[in-house]
């Protein structure tokens, strides 16, 4: 296992809870990277709880959004673990901000791993959330990792079908084909410089006519809000080249063949919601449930806590991990 320099001061976006106790733990996925995660347990916990890995979103770190539903669960009665994906945070792998649908995944399990050797959790009650875009990957978890018995998404983006169609599905197959000859390009050239390209993350100033969903991002990522100096969304972004992988590699594929519960929560206003209302219909079971919640837009899930319902996921949870 990599030795990380975890960091000790308490550092997170959102303030600290009395009622649960926290500490830093890691472990290592199935490739060998060393994942770093906040353990959140609740205070006075007895016997063998439920446990939840935490996930999300796609370009932020345990710190920002994860790290507050993994604490918010804690503290209604689950152990919980907000992780660092492979080449995030503070975990391993190089170079950094890099991404795989196949190890973001398998960091997931990795994280099921964990918690089904802790003393304090109970193996047959394993649940996950995913935000953002690790909606998509607890999907792929799930549709293959039968340990898990309830998952939940957030706001969830599917990020293959992002990369490879664009948003709402605006790139065609010649659009693709010039992006892909101008990936590669980059691939080349920073092999050959021995460097790596980063688009940047959300940027510190937007033009007028950006996009209101850019907007909301750059609220979150880049204010007091939301920013995080571990964060590839608030500094330098995922690595360029890394959606080489998401436009070839599909996500979700299976999901029509998932048998656990899954609740799918997104806001009515996201500009991202029909990732959800779509995923939805491949589902099969009297066990899936669709929420979406009135008014509410993609980044409000991250961290409002008068929008994000955690009474429902409670009740889900408390009905699936059982």
């Amino acid at each position: 296992m990599t030795e990380l320099k975890l960091v000790d001061e308490w550092d997170k976006t959102f303030p600290k809870s009395d009622k649960v106790d926290h500490c830093k733990v890691t472990f290592n996925n199935r490739y060998g990277f060393t994942l770093a995660a906040d353990m959140y347990v609740p205070k006075g916990a007895e016997g063998k709880l439920p446990g939840i890995a935490v996930m999300g979103p796609f370009g932020a770190c345990k710190e920002q959004s994860a790290g507050l539903y993994a604490q918010t669960m804690a503290e209604r009665g689950y152990v919980t673990i907000a992780v660092d994906p492979s080449f995030m945070g503070e975990s391993s792998g190089m170079p950094r901000n890099m991404a795989s649908p196949d190890i973001n995944t398998e960091d997931l399990s990795a994280a099921v791993d964990f918690l089904s050797v802790q003393d304090i959790v109970d193996p047959e009650r394993i649940g996950t959330i995913g935000i953002c875009g690790f909606g998509g990957m607890a999907l792929n978890a799930a549709s293959m990792d039968t340990r898990i018995k309830a998952t939940v998404t957030s706001t969830m983006y599917n990020m293959s079908r992002v990369n490879k169609d664009g948003y709402f599905d605006s790139t065609d197959e010649n659009a693709r084909y010039e992006l892909l000859k101008q990936l590669n390009r980059t691939r080349t050239e920073d092999f050959r410089n021995g460097t790596v390209t980063y688009p940047g993350g959300v940027p510190e100033v937007l033009p007028d006519d950006a996009p209101w969903f850019f907007k909301d991002y750059q609220k979150y990522y880049k204010t007091d809000r939301g920013y995080h100096k571990r964060s590839a969304n608030s500094n330098e972004g995922r690595v360029d080249t890394a959606k080489l992988q998401f436009i070839n590699m599909p996500t979700a594929t299976n999901s029509g063949e998932i048998r656990s519960a899954v609740l799918m929560i997104h806001g009515e206003k996201a500009h991202s919601c029909y990732f959800s209302k779509d995923e939805f219909q491949k589902l099969k079971g009297d066990n899936k449930e669709l929420m979406i919640i009135p008014g509410a837009t993609h980044v409000d899930l991250y961290d409002n806590l008068d929008v994000i319902p955690f009474e429902e996921m409670d009740r889900f949870f408390q009905n699936y991990l059982k």
